[in-house]
């Protein structure tokens, strides 16, 4: 068994504690302002998009770059979520990527959901190894706040809780709420994408892992709730997908490159995500017939091989003459009206090989559900 990090345990476990004691004790005396209740959920969204945008989606994986002002903007709201430095933070979240429910994931979810969400913290964890962050040992700011990261974090705090106190006249409230209220929220909505992010939801995209998809979890973690996409395509910059999926982080990555503040965006090509849509779709019609006994089992698993492997063919096809149509030239006319047409053929082609693919999951569905 690993040994106890007191430190961390001693820190979480007294500001909970704190928190416990004295909410209670200002809600019985004091009505809190609503510039106070405003400024705390500022600081926890501020805090927030610090993690996902900042140390997830810029540092983590880089999915983006960012202007050095939006990095140390970032950083300094990362910073204040108290959640360790850049560099530690990706070290262990790279790590859990690369052996994801697996004995070397650091907060794998095979190991409960409790160990999972915060009790992982609790042990002292190892050294980080340079060769998994060593693109980012190359970024001074993320090597100066990791050598720091202690002092920084008091003075942090020390001056949040006094600006809010000074500026609200209440510095027993801007304790309460901006400090020890703001950091269990900040801290229990991260550490949700770890737990019921793995636990509670929908697998889109990819079985090969415990991740999930659950809108519910978007809502409290920024957008971070479609993780079944992200551990399946963990190189795009976006979580969700949809233009009406709640990806707060996504919008905001968008934002900054539309004003020069981000840019080299690294989004994963749609044809890519419909490929493993299939493949992963043919997985579970198989599993089903496997464990169906049903007596044209045989047959429809015959026909699940055929229709998965025309509807890849079509859709490569169709994949290849839209990519050759964009890169001929203006001059070659009649070669691309021939081609238009073929796309056209092949488009209206994959509509038929989608709706019998859909039609031959639906029947396995309800041979399932009968059985």
């Amino acid at each position: 068994m690993k040994k106890i990090d007191w430190v961390t345990l001693g820190y979480i476990g007294s500001y909970h504690l704190c928190l416990a004691l004295f909410l209670p004790l200002y809600l019985y005396f004091h009505s809190p302002s609503l510039f106070l209740i405003f400024s705390m959920l500022g600081l926890v969204f501020a805090c927030g998009i610090g993690i996902t945008a900042g140390y997830h989606r810029c540092f983590s994986h880089p999915t983006y770059k960012a202007h050095p002002i939006i990095e140390a903007i970032l950083l300094f709201f990362g910073n204040l979520a108290t959640q360790g430095s850049a560099l530690r933070w990706a070290y262990e979240h790279r790590m859990h990527h690369a052996h994801v429910d697996s004995d070397e994931d650091p907060y794998s979810i095979t190991k409960g959901f409790w160990h999972a969400h915060m009790l992982w913290l609790f042990r002292l964890r190892p050294a980080i190894d340079d060769k998994v962050v060593a693109d980012l040992k190359r970024n001074s700011m993320l090597v100066f706040q990791h050598k720091y990261y202690v002092g920084l974090l008091i003075v942090q705090q020390v001056l949040t809780v006094l600006f809010f106190g000074w500026v609200s006249a209440d510095l027993f409230g801007a304790f309460v709420f901006c400090y020890l209220l703001r950091s269990f929220l900040t801290h229990h909505t991260t550490w949700f994408i770890n737990s019921l992010a793995h636990s509670w939801g929908e697998q889109n995209f990819s079985k090969e892992h415990s991740a999930v998809d659950n809108f519910i979890i978007s809502l409290l973690t920024y957008g971070e709730g479609y993780h079944n996409y992200h551990h399946t395509f963990a190189n795009d910059y976006r979580n969700g997908i949809k233009w009406y999926h709640y990806d707060p982080t996504k919008w905001l990555i968008f934002l900054f490159s539309k004003v020069g503040l981000a840019y080299n965006l690294r989004r994963m090509n749609n044809d890519k995500i419909q490929f493993q849509l299939i493949l992963e779709h043919k997985k579970e019609l198989l599993k089903n017939l496997k464990q169906s006994l049903n007596e044209s089992r045989e047959d429809l698993i015959e026909r699940v091989h055929k229709q998965a492997d025309a509807l890849t063919k079509t859709l490569e096809d169709f994949i290849q003459k839209g990519n050759r149509y964009k890169e001929l030239g203006k001059d070659l006319k009649e070669i691309k009206n021939h081609l238009k047409q073929e796309i056209r053929a092949l488009k209206s082609r994959l509509k038929f090989e989608w709706r019998n693919w859909d039609n031959l999951s639906d029947y396995i569905h309800k041979l399932k559900k009968l059985a």
